[in-house]
């Protein structure tokens, strides 16, 4: 069991899969080429392929379950690629079902015999797994109610998608015994640590464009007590330095007016009596000018800003020296363009040399690692985009909710 958030979460090491018919629930979810239709990528498949090889080697009849964009998306596509790509990194044939619910599946599941495997095609096309509702009401649904009496425990790997409240995510673990598999067990473990590891102090470094979700992360960190300090840059830093009385500058002001963030200055306005105290702000910023890049102080700001200053990347990286946790999420700057890019750069490195168990999550920070190495004992790099955002806010993610619900009372 992992504890998180006043949760218990099963793993598959809390149930018996030997032998049993497992319907498992993944998140391949892939970038996808618009004019080949052909994927673009294959870690998340690379990745889930390990839970998969596992419950074969365990014997067990293996009915993988995943989506791919959304009905009419130019990613919405079949699953057929999918497990062909599945097949090579499991390294047995994982057979295509072009069905989900009807017949066809229905068949092969019955027959589907110990250490086989097979993908179901695109939950998606099924109009009950597009919509989000509450959980209890999400297992009697069809996909549930035809798939569920076909098999004998429902394994949910996909930390990635946790944060819908969709029938393949919720509605099993109320009629099944249910258990987090090793890619949902690995994210669970790492982000725990954000509200559970008693080690202090605890880092956030927060940036990006996505400010309403930031500063609710902010009031949630606060209120709840889990952050020591939280620093920040992008778009959110300006947002706070203007709450803070900071004029900033012209341009910066229109692009913070063009960009519908003015009301978010009055939100953080409101939060900073809550705040002021965890909440630390660049003290310069990297600005570009008619083409020229220079440093300049908060309180003499010109140009667009597009990063966070030297001194300001000193002075967090000092803070970050001292944690114990520390998480990112959000760049710091334009890190499209290289000049802006050090930023992100030098604190994440910063917190790879650190003795502290580090966090990454968000694409933006995923793809500032580049070269960069990790000890994956010290280092977690999140799969998840909202539903590690939600978490973070503190917001309970669904699929763990029924996770935590599950009957794993019943040994199958």
């Amino acid at each position: 069991m992992i504890k998180v958030l006043d949760m218990n979460i099963p793993t598959l090491d809390d149930i018996n899969v030997s032998g049993k018919k497992i319907i498992v629930r993944v998140d391949i979810n892939s970038p996808v080429d618009k004019k080949t239709k052909k994927l673009l990528d294959y870690s998340r498949i690379q990745a889930h392929s390990v839970t998969i090889r596992e419950l074969i080697d365990k014997k067990a009849g293996v009915v993988i379950i995943s989506h791919q964009g959304r009905p009419g998306d130019d990613d919405f596509i079949s699953l057929e690629e999918h497990a062909k790509v599945m097949s090579k990194y499991v390294g047995q044939e994982i057979e295509f079902v072009d069905d989900v619910i009807g017949p066809y599946s229905r068949e092969k599941i019955r027959n589907l015999k110990p250490g086989e495997a097979i993908m179901l095609q695109n939950l998606r096309l099924i109009s009950e797994e597009t919509v989000e509702g509450p959980i209890e009401a999400q297992k009697d649904t069809f996909i549930v109610k035809t798939l569920a009496p076909l098999v004998d425990v429902y394994v949910n790997d996909a930390f990635a998608t946790a944060h819908r409240s969709q029938p393949s995510l919720v509605g099993f673990p109320l009629v099944l015994p249910s258990a987090a598999g090793r890619v949902m067990e690995k994210e669970i473990s790492a982000l725990s640590k954000i509200f559970n590891e008693p080690d202090r102090p605890k880092v956030f470094v927060l940036g990006g464009g996505k400010v309403p979700d930031s500063l609710k992360i902010i009031e949630n960190l606060v209120k709840k007590k889990v952050a020591d300090k939280i620093l920040t840059g992008g778009l959110l830093a300006e947002v706070l330095a203007l709450a803070q009385g900071y004029q900033l500058s012209k341009e910066n002001l229109k692009v913070i007016e063009d960009k519908g963030l003015l009301s978010q200055v009055q939100r953080a306005k409101e939060l900073m009596p809550l705040i002021k105290d965890y909440v630390e702000i660049p003290i310069d910023f990297r600005t570009e000018e008619d083409g020229k890049v220079s440093d300049y102080p908060i309180n003499d700001v010109h140009g667009v800003i597009k990063d966070i200053g030297e001194r300001t990347i000193m002075k967090y990286s000092q803070e970050i020296q001292e944690a114990k946790v520390v998480v990112l999420r959000g760049p710091m700057g334009v890190i499209e363009d290289e000049r802006f890019k050090q930023g992100s750069a030098k604190i994440l490195k910063a917190a790879l040399e650190s003795k502290a168990f580090v966090i990454v999550g968000g694409g933006h920070m995923i793809s500032v690692l580049g070269g960069m190495k990790t000890d994956p004992k010290k280092v977690h790099i999140s799969t998840g985009g909202g539903a590690l955002l939600l978490f973070l806010a503190g917001d309970k993610l669904p699929a763990l909710v029924a996770l935590s619900r599950t009957s794993t009372a019943v040994k199958v």
